[in-house]
């Protein structure tokens, strides 16, 4: 499998170091970034200008107004697109291929723990699979749309959940906790939450931690009073709507 990825910057160097072991070449143009990409990589072919296309496995991680300077040669096998917004017929448009897949990574690539959306040709699904999971947990959807839905989750909410860990760490500070200790604590408490979420049903999580009349049940009818669910689903909806306006 040759892979061609097309610009290295925060999301795509965060893909190449799970993809480094990989027989891949990598086109990055901005020379800074180029020279930082070879003292990394020694070992991987580092390129300014795109190559022919043809029998590579073609991953965008470029910024999707970038998509209309794009000038390619060739056809390639596959191209799998990160760009936000950029439908699989606008892709079409502008890179010839024989499939095509749309992803949708989130910012925690750089760990090897994203949430990575995918969707497209089922053909380019196995390959699309075995690239996408060196940076984390994939989840294959059957429609644009849902892929554009789960941008909100996978795409915005770790943006959201910075603001969570925060606010509850701004409230643990104002209570008298040192500020390193309570950001470390919100951090492995949310790490550790998210594990546990993976086999149980967030309701049930929630109940086994309430205890009636409790310092949790306090808490949280303090977050109802602040519309704290009606927050996120409108936060989810407009993540939605500004995927069909990019």
């Amino acid at each position: 499998m040759k892979i061609l990825l097309i610009g290295a910057g925060n999301m795509g160097g965060a893909m190449l170091s799970g993809l480094k072991e990989y027989d891949i070449t990598v086109v990055e143009k901005n020379k800074t970034r180029t020279s930082e990409l070879k003292k990394l990589y020694p070992n991987i072919k580092i390129l300014e200008k795109i190559p022919n296309i043809d029998d590579f496995i073609v991953i965008l991680a470029i910024k999707p107004q970038a998509l209309n300077l794009l000038k390619t040669t060739g056809k390639a096998k596959g191209v799998i697109s990160i760009l936000a917004g950029v439908s699989i017929q606008r892709l079409k448009e502008a890179i010839l291929a024989k499939q095509y897949i749309r992803a949708m990574p989130n910012i925690a690539a750089i760990k090897q723990k994203a949430v990575v959306s995918i969707c497209g040709d089922i053909g380019l699904k196995n390959e699309a699979l075995t690239i996408l999971g060196t940076i984390g947990k994939c989840f294959w959807l059957e429609s644009e749309k849902e892929l554009d839905i789960a941008t909100g989750i996978g795409g915005s909410a770790p943006a959201w959940m910075a603001i969570v860990a925060e606010a509850l760490s701004d409230g643990a500070v104002k209570l008298g906790l040192k500020r390193d200790i309570s950001y470390q604590y919100v951090a492995y408490m949310i790490e550790g939450v998210g594990e546990l979420l993976k086999n149980d049903h967030p309701a049930l999580l929630k109940d086994k931690v309430t205890s009636p009349g409790g310092t949790t049940a306090a808490g949280s009818a303090k977050l109802e009073e602040g519309k704290i669910r009606d927050s996120f689903i409108k936060a989810m909806e407009a993540c939605y709507k500004k995927t069909q306006n990019l």
